[in-house]
This record gives C-alpha cells, sequence and structure tokens, in this order.
C-alpha cells in the first residue's frame, strides 16, 4: 500500500473533521473575483520565483509573498524577512480580500479573531508538487494556517506530527478552503503533483494562499 493511498470519503468533511482538519467546499468562490485580483498586483510588486532550499534544491511551485513579512527558503534556511531578497524591498501589504476571507474561514473552523499578517502564494504548474512539511517558522502556533485552492485541482496530503505517519489525501478544487490549528497546527502536510489541465477562469495552473500569524 502507498504511503499516499488513504483517501478521504466523497463528503470529505466529515473525514476532515476526524483528523483535525476543517474543510470548507467552495468557500472561496464568492472572493473568487477580488482573490485573483489581488494575486495579479501582488505579482507585478513581488514576482512569483521558484526558491532554493537550504540543500541547493530548486522548488517546483514557484512562490510571492504579500504582508508584513514573507516567508523565503535559500542557503541560510528558512525563515521570514521583512524585504523581499530579489527587489530588496517591502512586500507588498496584505489585501483586503485575503484578511477578510481568512477571518471568516478561521471563524467557521472555530478560530475566532484570528488577523493574519501574511499571505504566502504558490504556483503550482503541471507536474509541481510540494513535499512533506511542518509550517513551525512561524513566533506562535496558537494561531491556524488558512489554506486557499484556486484553479487546477490537487491532491492536499495531510499527515500526523511525525513525518512517518502515513498522509491521508483529500481532492481540492477551485475555491475549497481548509483551516487546521490547535493540536494539528504542526500536523505534515504537501501536494500531490499536479495533473495536466486547464482551469477556465485560472488556465494550466493551482494557485495557493495560505494566511498565517507568522509575528
Amino acid at each position: 500500500m502507498s504511503l499516499e493511498s488513504d483517501f478521504f470519503d466523497a463528503s470529505g468533511a466529515h473525514r476532515a473533521a476526524e483528523l483535525g482538519l476543517t474543510y470548507l467546499p467552495g468557500f472561496a468562490l464568492p472572493f473568487e473575483p477580488l482573490l485573483l485580483a489581488a494575486i495579479r498586483q501582488v505579482a507585478t510588486a513581488a514576482p512569483f520565483r521558484q526558491m532554493l532550499t537550504p540543500g541547493g534544491q530548486r522548488m517546483s511551485a514557484a512562490m510571492t509573498n504579500c504582508g508584513e513579512v514573507g516567508w523565503v527558503t535559500d542557503r541560510k534556511g528558512y525563515r521570514y524577512d521583512r524585504l523581499d531578497p530579489e527587489t530588496e524591498r517591502p512586500w507588498p501589504p496584505l489585501p483586503e480580500s485575503c484578511g477578510r476571507l481568512a477571518e471568516l474561514a478561521a471563524a467557521a473552523a472555530g478560530f475566532g479573531g484570528f488577523r493574519p499578517d501574511v499571505c504566502l502564494i504558490n504556483r503550482y504548474e503541471p507536474g509541481a508538487r510540494m513535499s512533506l512539511h511542518q509550517d513551525r517558522d512561524e513566533r506562535d502556533f496558537s494561531a491556524p494556517i488558512v489554506s486557499v485552492s484556486l484553479g487546477l485541482g490537487a491532491a492536499f496530503l495531510f499527515g500526523g506530527l511525525k513525518r512517518s505517519e502515513r498522509p491521508h489525501r483529500l481532492p481540492l478544487t477551485h475555491g475549497d478552503v481548509l483551516v487546521w490549528g490547535g493540536a494539528r497546527r504542526l500536523a505534515y502536510h504537501g501536494i500531490a503533483p499536479v495533473a495536466d489541465g486547464s482551469h477556465p477562469t485560472v488556465g494550466r495552473m493551482r494557485l495557493n494562499l495560505t494566511m498565517r500569524k507568522a509575528l
């Protein structure tokens, strides 16, 4: 059996809840035009780029950031930085639409009062993936992670607090939102390789926004 073969059922939400993950299918759809416009604006000021890991591997997903700080990786390690290393300017401000969506989704998941200060934006072209990892560069683990999917579908991998634990798979489509925190805040998670295709609005890519409280 593959380490990634345990699928969520068709409804998804109940199974996700059992794992400490809130699955909100289509929750971001009312925000779609605002989110896509915001991503274009952010990427104009801070272009997408494929960053290097500390080990020298180039990430398959391209990334940019907005908010008070931005997440970066290079030979020096993983960290948040107030300046975009490519432009040497502050990252673009967090768009109001991103912050508002994150607050509503977090509240729906039981995390009232969440106020993100950063949004990581990943662009997955067909074949791109994200290996299992923990989001542990933030200062305060009491705040949740809010993840928004736009464009091509993908399989979200959600595991345990150890990398060796078998991850479960949740198929994500355009507009789906995930929220996790509390005891599951440091769960390993990732994205399986994105299949080729074309979304009528976004095109031949998947866009993922993750809102966090980094500072």
